[in-house]
């Protein structure tokens, strides 16, 4: 069984993405059988669609699969594969090839473009348009069974199964492996919806690195004594109850959420310590004391990686996903006749 996942190549991380993607990840990698395999990649050329900073993107790269190694990603598993994607030239090849076999209606159908073409102006590049048969080929290199995704790429995991199934039924044979549908994907990672951490200024919106309001999130990078402020003026409501209720109480749910993660209670245990209390003051010198606890860990594992770590890490990571990928491509260039 193959599974594939998108490391994040830009940008500072935030606690939502460490609980809601980095750590599902790391447990997952120690939970897979010898005879699986992990490949883990960041998605260098996807965030050339977007305005970037050129000048520290190669820097940003390292720093964020540092991340991933502080975390506990392992190292030297033969099974587990980090690599970049520009480092493995059939990612590019494989776009291409897939999009002679896609479908202007259906790509223009793609809600994610919609959404993000409405921030730009006419100049809207290409690659904003195409990337989902960019990821198509990513996951179909790989012969990957499994792709752990947020909520925001259920469409262009679908468009890779029709791309798959489409080419396998014109040439009457398996040239790709089928990934399986979104509901296995969730059912596979973990959880039954993906998780969201909120805005601590506003819960009713997701935390995002690109919020300008700097107490609305806490990053990776945030010194501990920075984030208890920010949990501590954290947005809640008057009620004086606390309950878990995204609807009624989204500001206080966010809180206990980040209290069962941090302190691995279940969402049960969660309620039953929590439920009914009036004052909030204590939930969030609580929440507070266990980010700053987590924050000062993470920090100490993170500076103990290297540069030099983490292209070693890649460099031998990129010499199997060559292998993997080349063998794919090639199996694909035969059926098309590029190839004997």
């Amino acid at each position: 069984m193959n599974i594939i996942t998108g490391l994040q190549a830009t940008g500072d991380l935030h606690i939502g993405n460490y609980f809601g993607a980095i750590l599902p990840m790391i447990e997952k990698s120690k939970q897979i059988q010898s005879t699986d395999k992990l490949y883990l990649f960041v998605p260098d050329l996807h965030s050339l669609t977007i305005d970037i900073d050129y000048s520290t993107f190669y820097q940003n790269i390292l720093n964020n699969v540092r991340v991933y190694l502080a975390c506990g990603l392992p190292q030297n598993q033969h099974n587990i594969t980090v690599f970049r994607q520009s480092f493995v030239p059939a990612h590019s090849q494989m776009q291409w090839l897939l999009s002679c076999f896609s479908y202007f209606g259906e790509m223009s159908r793609m809600t994610q473009f919609k959404d993000k073409s409405k921030d730009h102006d006419s100049n809207i590049n290409l690659g904003l348009f195409s990337y989902p048969v960019l990821m198509a080929g990513d996951i179909l290199l790989y012969d990957a069974l499994y792709v752990p995704i947020g909520e925001d790429q259920v469409q262009h995991l679908e468009l890779c199964r029709d791309l798959a199934i489409r080419i396998n039924n014109k040439f009457n044979k398996q040239i790709f492996v089928i990934p399986k549908n979104t509901g296995e994907q969730m059912e596979f990672i973990g959880y039954e919806k993906a998780l969201r951490i909120r805005s601590l200024s506003n819960p009713e919106k997701k935390m995002s690195k690109s919020s300008p309001d700097e107490k609305s999130k806490i990053m990776l990078t945030d010194e501990p004594a920075k984030a208890i402020k920010k949990i501590m003026s954290a947005t809640t409501d008057s009620l004086e109850n606390i309950s878990w209720n995204w609807e009624t109480q989204p500001g206080i749910t966010n809180l206990l959420q980040l209290f069962s993660i941090l302190s691995k209670k279940t969402k049960e245990e969660t309620i039953l310590e929590w439920s009914g209390q009036k004052q909030y003051g204590p939930l969030k010198k609580a929440v507070a004391e266990l980010i700053s606890q987590f924050l000062t860990e993470f920090q100490t594992n993170l500076a103990t990686i290297s540069n030099q770590d983490v292209i070693k890490a890649l460099t031998k990571g990129e010499i199997q996903a060559n292998i993997q990928a080349n063998h794919t491509l090639l199996r694909f260039q035969k059926s098309l006749g590029l190839h004997k």
